[in-house]
């Protein structure tokens, strides 16, 4: 994962929900770009944050069973406020409903008490090993990598 929009989970239950948090900084190397004179995090990169705590949230809950996680959906999405450098967007994700290849997630990003994107994601889950058996180690290698991820973001639980 390149573009890491999590900086750390404070809440996980397995199952249910997770909340974790994105803090934007002022030297963000697309704030040159979007937009000079009004840095702002760009709607996509909020979406993706929101995508990400979803997925941590489906490895935790299934024992990390599915190598890959792909956005299949995004429905309803809505970008009520701006993110700016120095403020941090606290993401909320639930699962709806838990299939065998896919999950519904309802997630939000709060600025502070100010809802800043919402969404409900359809995520799909597979491995790679289901399409040429011979990529299983490659899964293997996936799902260990993203452990140790998981437990950099969850440090700070007790």
């Amino acid at each position: 994962m390149r573009f890491k929009q999590l900086d750390k989970i404070t809440e996980l239950v397995r199952g249910e929900r997770i909340v974790a948090e994105r803090h934007m900084r002022a030297d963000e190397d697309y704030l040159r770009d979007h937009f000079p004179l009004f840095p702002v995090m760009p709607g996509v990169l909020m979406l993706e944050a929101l995508f990400q705590a979803s997925c941590w949230l489906i490895r935790a809950t299934e024992g990390f069973e599915n190598s890959l996680l792909v956005l299949k959906e995004a429905r309803n999405v809505r970008f009520a406020d701006f993110m700016e450098p120095n403020q941090t967007l606290q993401i909320t994700a639930e699962i709806l409903k838990l299939e065998q290849n896919s999950v519904s997630i309802k997630a939000t990003g709060m600025k502070g008490e100010t809802v800043a994107v919402s969404a409900r994601l359809v995520i799909g889950k597979s491995n790679l090993a289901s399409q040429n058996i011979d990529l299983s180690p490659l899964d293997e290698f996936m799902r260990e990598s993203m452990r140790l991820q998981l437990e950099q973001l969850t440090a700070d639980l007790t």
